[in-house]
């Protein structure tokens, strides 16, 4: 409710600076077409098509991102050594702008889909290592050292104990990366091709189309906070199964 309400005050002022004519419309037009353009838009005009190719290469930049930061965030836990020579580099991944990353993608791969999907996995590989180690970190160490007495060591602690009680930790870093992934799937369909709701910025950029603009970038933004928030009530979930099992094994 408190979002919602703030939502709707920034609606209000948007709404009275349109009406007022304080700034052209061509700067920023007014909330009520941008709505009118966005339903038209997803009725008539299939954008609905453009986003699920923008979600998709978004899911596979993200899982692929995943797919690569897990293992290695166990590794970093583990192995004290591996994490003082490699993490410094993983950190300097994230310094490297992904618009820089681009243009080499394009020379490596080809334009289309699958440069967008390593460009999105390139954006969103350092937030979910970070957000994974440290919750393998935060783990309880009594709950482990009790598993450990019971006979639990390797890949059976692994499977049993850490990944379950660091579960939180890895939907918040999948959270952060999936939203992420969203804007890379954007950024690199406007500047490596695509199919996507990026194709349809470039196009209402070139064509001034600022009510078209705002109607698209609303519908990115429903998309986002939609896919961060049934990640964050997974996540949620997950912690309450987690404080279970921690105490069960206490």
């Amino acid at each position: 409710m408190p979002a919602l309400a703030l939502g709707l005050v920034i609606l209000a002022a948007w709404w009275a600076v349109a009406v007022a004519g304080v700034l052209p419309a061509v700067f920023l037009p007014n909330p009520l077409d941008v709505a009118r353009r966005l339903w038209l838009a997803v009725a008539q005009g299939g954008i609905l098509t453009y986003a699920g190719v923008t979600l998709r290469e978004a899911l596979l930049g993200c899982l692929l991102a995943a797919t690569a930061a897990l293992p290695l965030a166990w590794a970093l836990y583990r192995w004290a050594l591996f994490s003082r020579i490699v993490l410094p580099y993983v950190a300097a991944s994230q310094a490297v702008p992904a618009i820089a990353v681009a243009p080499l993608l394009v020379l490596w791969i080809g334009y289309g889909t699958l440069p967008v999907i390593v460009l999105c996995a390139f954006m969103v590989f350092f937030p979910i290592t970070v957000s994974v180690l440290l919750g393998l970190r935060g783990l309880d160490t009594d709950v482990l050292d009790a598993a450990r007495l019971d006979g639990a060591h390797g890949l059976t602690l692994l499977a049993y104990m850490e990944l379950p009680m660091a579960l939180p930790s890895i939907l918040a870093g999948l959270r952060t990366g999936f939203t992420l992934s969203v804007t890379g799937a954007v950024v690199g369909e406007m500047t490596m091709g695509g199919e996507g709701l990026g194709m349809v910025l470039s196009h209402q950029r070139d064509s001034v189309d600022t009510t078209g603009l705002f109607s698209t970038i609303v519908l990115l933004c429903v998309m986002a906070t939609s896919i961060h928030w049934c990640l964050y009530e997974l996540e949620r979930r997950s912690r309450v199964v987690a404080a279970m099992r921690g105490r069960r094994a206490t």
